[in-house]
């Protein structure tokens, strides 16, 4: 069952593997490497999204949002929107900047050094509201609860997470900013990063919007279809026949893409806190893009994977260290091993708490139950 679901998620990652390590050497093999695991848990809660919104469909459906919605995946978010963003950012045509990727790789990384302080400060926001929004937000399971439970109070004011990330985006133009990182030496960037910051938060509130339109469209078309479904009875029909299968599972397919995109934001976005090499982003997000499909399928098949909660919170966490590490590289230089490892190091923390969990769970239903207390230890993962 697992090699037949991950089965082409395996082949891949051994021909990206292989392929990198005898084009680039063992530093790209590292670094794909890395950017491949960060890409598998940054989305594992996408992967979780997508299934429960596929089941919802039928088989024709889910056939097409596992085929034609991968190759948007794969081929659009994870390999058009890298070079995209290079290119918007370096004021060059997509074409272009593929070909000094290839043709001359160090004016490539002169435009993209120069380049930098806009795609950090964009990215440093967008990343920044993700993981403000989710750490602000009440949860019922919580991961590290002595921090968690006194955010989740504050997150009670309205639009505090941009309040917050405009604080951050602000003291970063006049620290950072002011001694950016660039070919020519150090300069000043505060106007460029306060702008490229500003278009973040603007891009992540849009991308926000656009969930919550298409949530609403399918409410609306759910709402029609048990309607359906309810005359079908009524008549004496067999409701199994009416399904998500015209305009509901249309916009869901819309929403799944949507969702995809925004969640591909994270992921290729913090890939540049790692890299600034596009190939090696490519082979990396495109790697991780295939397990996000493969976990898809399986929690469809089995709904087992959702048992490890804490990783969510592992993902989130990972994505904000990788904001603040952006922000950081606008003037200082980090090792792309070292960003990379801190947000595995994060997400393998929040699995081995899931084990742990499941574990100290597994007992209390074998013994007399857990108190009060316990229940509130488990749940918080602390």
């Amino acid at each position: 069952m697992v090699l037949k679901t991950f089965g082409w998620s395996f082949a891949v990652t051994a021909l990206g593997l292989a392929f990198a390590a005898w084009q680039w050497g063992w530093e790209a093999f590292g670094v794909v490497l890395i950017l491949s695991i960060l890409e598998i848990s940054l989305s594992f809660d996408n992967a979780v999204v997508n299934a429960g919104i596929l089941k919802k469909m039928n088989a024709f459906w889910q056939k097409i949002f596992l085929t034609i919605g991968i190759l948007i995946a794969v081929f659009g978010m994870r390999l058009v929107f890298p070079v995209a963003i290079v290119a918007i950012s370096a004021k060059v045509g997509p074409i272009e900047a593929i070909q000094l990727a290839m043709d001359n790789p160090e004016q490539y990384e002169a435009l993209v050094t120069d380049a930098h302080p806009a795609i950090a400060a964009f990215g440093g926001m967008f990343l920044l509201m993700i993981f403000l929004d989710f750490i602000f937000e009440d949860r019922d399971i919580k991961w590290l609860g002595w921090l968690e439970r006194p955010l989740a109070k504050l997150g009670k004011v309205d639009m505090l997470s941009v309040c917050i990330a405009l604080i951050v985006l602000l003291g970063t133009a006049m620290t950072f900013a002011t001694h950016a990182h660039t070919s020519s030496g150090y300069q000043d960037k505060s106007a460029t990063v306060l702008l490229s910051g500003v278009a973040g938060l603007i891009t992540y509130l849009v991308v926000g919007g656009l969930s919550s339109h298409f949530e609403n469209k399918i409410e609306e078309e759910e709402e029609r279809e048990h309607e359906e479904e309810e005359k079908a009875k009524a008549q004496g029909k067999d409701p199994s026949v009416v399904g998500l299968a015209g305009k509901a599972a249309f916009f869901l397919f819309l929403y799944l893409e949507v969702l995809d995109a925004s969640f591909s934001f994270d992921g290729v976005i913090g890939a540049f806190a790692i890299t600034n090499h596009i190939f090696w982003m490519a082979l990396g997000l495109g790697i991780g893009a295939m397990y996000v499909r493969s976990l898809t399928v399986y929690l469809v098949r089995q709904g087992t994977l959702d048992d490890y909660v804490y990783l969510e919170h592992g993902a989130h966490y990972a994505i904000g260290a990788l904001a603040v590490i952006l922000l950081i590289t606008i003037e200082h230089e980090i090792s792309e091993l070292i960003t990379g490892l801190v947000g595995v190091l994060l997400i393998a923390a929040s699995f081995l708490s899931s084990i742990r969990r499941n574990k100290r769970l597994a007992a209390a239903e074998g013994g007399d139950g857990p108190s009060s207390g316990d229940k509130t230890e488990v749940r918080s993962g602390v």
